[in-house]
């Protein structure tokens, strides 16, 4: 495809939500799978939350663990610069755009569902959250694919 441009790999990625629970912490871990170890991968959310044991168990079925980690918020982080922002939520994005404002830092948003919402039965939950967690695998994969012919460590 002539004029088709590919955005080099960002040296460090943040992944953005509400409260560092379900959703961002699940790209952070997807991500760091998919991504070279040189990429500095991480996660926080606008607000303070609480470990969701949904989140352990579909990204167990990927054999992904979040070990010891806990939810953490912006103010948390040690290093707040970035090479890009990924914003999961509304108020994720509005937050990452006050606080790069005067920052030349890319911000995306992807907006993705809050599976904390579903009611049901724990099957009907569990699906909920890997649903997310497919699109969360499926947008990552897509935005940070390598160049055909080359593997993402190249």
């Amino acid at each position: 495809m002539a004029g088709l441009v590919l955005a080099a790999l960002p040296h460090s990625i943040l992944f953005v939500c509400g409260m560092n629970a379900v959703r961002s912490p699940m790209a952070e871990q997807l991500a760091r799978r998919l991504l070279p170890a040189t990429t500095f991968v991480a996660s926080a959310g606008v607000r303070s939350g609480e470990r969701d044991p949904f989140v352990d168990a579909v990204l167990a079925e990927e054999g992904l663990t979040l070990g010891e980690r806990q939810p953490r918020t912006l103010d948390d982080l040690e290093d707040d610069y970035f090479d890009l922002i990924v914003t999961l939520a509304p108020e994720a994005h509005h937050a990452a755009l006050e606080l790069t404002r005067s920052l030349a830092v890319e911000v995306e948003y992807w907006p993705m569902p809050d599976p904390t919402d579903t009611v049901g039965t724990r099957e009907h939950i569990m699906a909920a959250y890997r649903d997310v967690r497919e699109r969360l695998k499926a947008r990552i994969a897509k935005r940070f694919a390598p160049p055909e012919g080359k593997s993402a460590g190249d």
